[in-house]
């Protein structure tokens, strides 16, 4: 634009006065620099030699009048020109800064709008008013805006969209409950993906059921247990109550042979995996379970489900994702039984038990049940046991949705729903899976139209084939075991979180008792006006609420395999430890709102604000709510165990030349380690990403590390030295009878502490002998 400017003006007044720099015109319309090389305007230039352009002096000026005018009218233009284009790029350096953290889209073409005058000089515009989705929450209006979302009548809702007549694994009715989960986590922009394995089930035979005779009574059962072996055997019949170990040793007390018996117990206690282990250690040929009425309050008839393999996953494939086209060991899962294992309803257990014989129970062993008949312990006569279950492949669909941290989104806790049952699964399946979305619901509103900003992401997961022993979540698991650790650092089950009304227990790591306390101060009881924590008491609520975590939990193989924090909890009826329509036909709507008192939906909604609490105050808080300093009492305990077990093996001249001192050296390291996380806690500014990122660390370090190193997943799945099963606990060191073992494994597991609080130090120049 300025060159045309130019270009008009020497076009009218055709003036050859040159500056420094001048455009000429020339014939061919061309223009171009020409430069006087003379230091004085007024000196004659010179002329180059050698065909060079000549050097021009400037010739006297003959202007008109009217040139004048054009020169005058020409500048003011320029001038005002000139002006209007600084003003105009002056406009553009001063709009509204983008707001990087907000993306708006254009959904009509703008309007142009006339612009406003040249403003006067003023201060800096104040920044735009902060949209929703920058206002900063406190944790008081993140639970309000939790527990706004969590409604009863949301749960009546979806609890009647998820419930199913039935949902066994991998069957077509589980499938398109994976489909619909899917197409929801994918409504809420939770980018969701699918875990698909290849497992192998057992089922019964339709064409060769299962088949029991003692003398004239025969039945068929319907009902079974998932990897039993299979087979036919015969064996003396004998009672054996709950088939724990003190149980069996009753009956040894009375004489009566356990080696190659079939062994009647009744349902409870103990997981049916465990009662099936324990009957083996004795040598027993086969054993079959039932439901007592002492127990069981359903009717007699009623059939049992279950699975008995002494772990979790897939047995035929341990320690290994079930991926299609993989690769595996020719191996099985040390807790597959080989000995046969059937249910059989109570009807049956009578028919047995009236003509079973042999000598009675001692009245305080506390063998006899609620049946009308006599509790024998048998060892009197045959009985013909016919197993013939058979394995099937079955694929497997895990789905998993994802709401993303701001600060550490490759930081997440697991939020975990069983979707298979032997049934309809209302309790066990319909419940848990119906919390899972409404929570993804209300924390993706929250986050889209109220400003939460979660540090750390959470995943939501819907597990397959639970039923058999956390196989889904099992397998995956396994497939990503070297990465998981590093990222999960808490997993919340919500299975089972429903089982009645008016009283509360939990199962979890000890780095999550300080969390289960502290958001049962948050949350309301859902039977009066009061909080949780009234309910169960403010005194000794460890001993009220806390149960230990066994086998058959779900959330058991992310502790004691995995090495996650984890937790399950159960809003339950008074007096009650167990929902006892689990592996069963009778685990409907109706039963449960019996036992809730027709307040179902009210006790998911509170069941819900519990899990949606504990994950949200996860993700909430600059530093993980994981509490080092609750594992010290559980050491304590357990060492001590083992050095009295130690004592008294020395005294008796048992053992020789072993010594509790470095496992009681390993325990004072974990102490001061945790002290040392403590103290660092408390000198760290909390604001500073990067310091918490760091202290998060370590304490993130501490469940995994506490799983042996030493020990084989496919021998030994549940390494953790405290809360696992296997020679190398501690709890296992302190009961052992073999003096070499003993030895062998309190090496092991001292060093396995003392590696544990070495990697809560942190940094490898950190450590020195006081840890």
């Amino acid at each position: 634009m300025m060159d045309r400017m130019r270009s008009m003006f020497n076009g009218m007044v055709k003036s050859e006065r040159y500056s420094r720099f001048t455009l000429q015109p020339t014939e061919d319309g061309e223009r171009h620099a020409e430069v006087k090389l003379s230091d004085d305007a007024t000196d004659d230039a010179t002329d180059i030699e050698a065909g060079g352009s000549p050097s021009f002096r400037p010739a006297p000026l003959q202007r008109s009048h009217r040139t004048l005018s054009y020169v005058a009218l020409v500048t003011v233009l320029v001038f005002v020109f000139g002006f209007l284009i600084g003003y105009a790029s002056h406009r553009q350096s001063q709009v509204e800064p983008v707001n990087c953290g907000t993306t708006i889209a254009m959904t009509t073409p703008m309007k142009a709008t006339p612009s406003p005058a040249p403003p006067a000089p003023q201060a800096p515009p104040a920044p735009p008013a902060p949209q929703a989705q920058d206002v900063q929450l406190d944790w008081k209006d993140i639970t309000q805006l939790l527990t706004k979302k969590l409604t009863s009548q949301a749960f009546e809702k979806t609890l009647t969209e998820f419930a199913l007549p039935s949902r066994s694994a991998g069957s077509q009715d589980d499938m398109k409950q994976a489909d619909r989960i899917f197409n929801e986590f994918t409504k809420l922009e939770m980018e969701p993906w699918t875990d698909v394995h290849y497992v192998q089930l057992q089922t019964p035979d339709s064409k060769a059921p299962n088949h029991v005779v003692f003398g004239s009574v025969d039945f068929k059962p319907t009902g079974y247990l998932a990897y039993s072996a299979t087979g036919k055997v015969q064996g003396k019949l004998v009672y054996g109550n709950y088939g724990r170990p003190e149980d069996l040793e009753v009956v040894k007390k009375k004489n009566v042979e356990l080696k190659g018996s079939v062994l009647l117990l009744r349902a409870g206690k103990i997981s049916f995996a465990e009662q099936v282990a324990n009957a083996e250690k004795e040598r027993v040929a086969a054993v079959l379970i039932y439901p007592d009425t002492q127990d069981y309050s359903f009717r007699t008839d009623t059939v049992l489900y279950g699975h008995v393999h002494l772990g979790s996953g897939d047995p035929y494939t341990p320690g290994f994702p079930s991926f299609e086209h993989t690769q595996f060991a020719p191996t099985l899962s040390s807790g597959l039984p080989k000995i046969l294992a059937q249910t059989i309803t109570a009807n049956n257990a009578a028919a047995l038990l009236q003509k079973i014989g042999g000598p009675a129970p001692d009245a305080s062993s506390g063998f006899k049940g609620k049946l009308d008949v006599p509790y024998d312990l048998g060892g009197i006569e045959n009985i013909t046991v016919e197993v013939n279950n058979m394995l099937v492949n079955r694929e497997i669909h895990n789905v998993f949705g994802v709401i993303k941290g701001f600060t550490d989104p490759d930081r997440y806790v697991v939020l975990g729903a069983q979707r298979d049952a032997w049934g309809e699964g209302y309790a066990k399946a319909t419940v848990g899976t119906s919390i899972l979305m409404e929570l993804a619901r209300a924390v993706h509103k929250m986050v889209e139209e109220d400003g939460f900003r979660p540090r750390r992401s959470i995943v939501f997961a819907s597990w397959s084939a639970g039923e058999y022993g956390s196989v889904g979540a099992t397998e995956w698991l396994e497939a990503y075991m070297s990465s998981i650790d590093k990222n999960v650092f808490t997993y919340i089950s919500l299975d089972g979180v429903v089982m009645g009304r008016g009283s509360f227990m939990a199962s979890a790591s000890p780095l999550l008792y300080s969390l289960l306390e502290r958001t049962m101060k948050e949350v309301k009881n859902p039977v009066d006006s009061g909080m949780m924590y009234n309910m169960i008491g403010k005194d000794k609520w460890e001993s009220k609420v806390m149960r230990p975590m066994m086998m058959d939990d779900p959330a058991y193989p992310f502790l004691a395999f995995a090495g996650i924090p984890s937790v399950s909890f159960h809003f339950i009826s008074s007096n009650s430890e167990s929902y006892t329509y689990y592996g069963t036909n009778l685990d409907n709507i109706d039963h449960l709102n019996y036992q809730t008192n027709h307040h179902t939906s009210e006790m998911t909604a509170a069941a819900a604000q519990f899990a949606g609490q504990m994950a949200l105050r996860l993700v909430h808080d600059h530093l993980l709510s994981l509490d080092v300093s609750r594992y010290k009492s559980l050491l304590t305990t357990t060492v001590t165990g083992v050095f009295q077990r130690i004592r008294q093996l020395s005294q008796s001249g048992q053992l020789k030349n072993v010594s509790p001192t470095w496992l009681s050296s390993a325990r004072g390291s974990f102490q001061r380690a945790a002290d040392s996380i403590t103290n660092d806690i408390e000198n760290t500014d909390l604001s500073d990403n990067e310091a918490c990122r760091i202290l998060n660390n370590r304490i993130m370090r501490i469940e995994h590390t506490l799983l042996s190193p030493y020990v084989s997943p496919v021998e030994t799945p549940f390494r953790h030295l405290l809360l696992g099963r296997g020679p190398h606990t501690l709890t296992s060191i302190a009961e052992t009878d073999d003096m070499e073992e003993l030895h062998t494994q309190l090496a092991l597991a001292t060093w396995n502490l003392q590696g544990c609080a070495n990697a809560m130090v942190g940094n490898i120049w950190d450590l020195d002998n006081q840890i």
